[in-house]
């Protein structure tokens, strides 16, 4: 199974590149805000192999905890490669935002996403999100440079910034929480409601 691969882009074409490691061209599926901001020629990639009686597809990713949120999305019943693309096409901070608020509107926004897999993703991905992007990054909070012993909800700032919000961003909206919350799940859901 491949799991990285680095080399030359020798084409774009309409969802992905061809990528030369040397005498060996592969076709790599790639998410469009990856394709679209791709600028040199030459590249890294952690890779997801879908292997099947038809095809040997391969699906690459600038960095790996965007390989892992793919593989993640991959263990929800009713989404496959080619939908966990559609996915990783957006905003992958909004999406694990909405779905940690459990905004299945938003996530049916994405192509190939209807009411009933939005839910599933909600039912079956919070937990994880939750565990992943919010509780293990309020452990690490002394150790990331971007948190600052002077905010006052350190862990609740470092799990916004690290899903891709400005700390002045964060600041800003956090000035006018409620002092009866207090719990870094709270804080975030505020943010997330008052954005």
């Amino acid at each position: 199974m491949i799991a990285y691969l680095k080399g030359t882009v020798l084409k774009k074409i309409e969802k992905g590149i061809i990528l030369d490691t040397g005498n060996v061209g592969y076709l790599v599926h790639l998410p469009a805000t990856l394709l679209e901001n791709l600028k040199e020629l030459s590249i890294e990639l952690f890779i997801h192999s879908n292997i099947r009686e038809d095809a040997f597809d391969l699906y690459g990713f600038a960095n790996y905890n965007d390989l892992t949120f793919f593989k993640t999305l991959l263990s929800v019943s009713g989404i496959g490669p080619k939908t966990g693309l559609e996915i990783m096409n957006g905003d992958v901070q909004k999406i694990k935002l909405a779905i940690l608020n459990e905004d299945h509107n938003y996530i049916k926004k994405v192509p190939g996403i209807g009411e009933k897999t939005a839910k599933r993703m909600i039912l079956e991905l919070k937990s994880k999100i939750e565990m992943e992007d919010i509780k293990d990054l309020g452990n690490s909070t002394t150790s990331n440079k971007s948190s600052s012993s002077s905010d006052p909800h350190p862990d609740a700032m470092d799990a916004l910034i690290r899903l891709g919000y400005q700390r002045h961003q964060v600041t800003k909206t956090l000035r006018g929480l409620p002092l009866e919350i207090t719990e870094a799940e709270e804080v975030i859901t505020y943010f997330l409601k008052n954005n």
